[in-house]
């Protein structure tokens, strides 16, 4: 029997975040982006979890508690992220409502961009930051270049 080297339901590339307080993050996911719980793997005394997983639309994203004492810190221990999850959805303003709704903190608003997605991007209570967006149109990147300048312009 061959083992796959990828499994069923992953991709590539899986994000992996660390919350303070895993237990609410998963339940807020669940309202904010109706995400599904997979698996939890509780640590041994039974007050953190050590791995879980949640399915967002068709991808997976791993989420652990913070653990110090493995060097495993989350954006609220560190004061702040470098880095955003980028969730392409049916309708952004559906999505960036509950989520607001639900807790997240609006960071930009949504509005139509130059690249040709609705988009905006929000941070949830865990300070982990999300950008939401629904593609809207195809553009060539001449295109794109060409309305990325003259965003430059106005916004000047």
């Amino acid at each position: 029997m061959s083992v796959k080297p990828i499994p069923d339901g992953f991709s590539t590339v899986t994000p992996t975040i660390t919350v303070r307080e895993a237990v609410k993050a998963i339940e807020f996911y669940k309202k904010a982006f109706n995400a599904q719980e997979i698996f939890r793997f509780s640590s041994p005394d039974g007050k953190t979890i050590m791995h879980a997983e949640i399915k967002i639309g068709n991808s997976i994203v791993m989420l652990n508690d913070e653990f110090p004492q493995m060097d495993c810190h989350s954006p609220q221990s560190i004061g702040g992220t470098g880095t955003m999850i980028h969730l392409y959805v049916e309708d952004a303003d559906s999505v960036f409502n509950k989520a607001v709704l639900a807790g997240a903190k609006p960071l930009m608003p949504l509005m139509d961009t130059f690249w040709g997605d609705r988009y905006g991007t929000v941070e949830d209570p865990f300070g982990h930051r999300w950008g939401i967006a629904t593609h809207k149109r195809d553009m060539p990147s001449e295109a794109i270049k060409a309305a990325q300048e003259a965003f430059k312009n106005i916004s000047q």
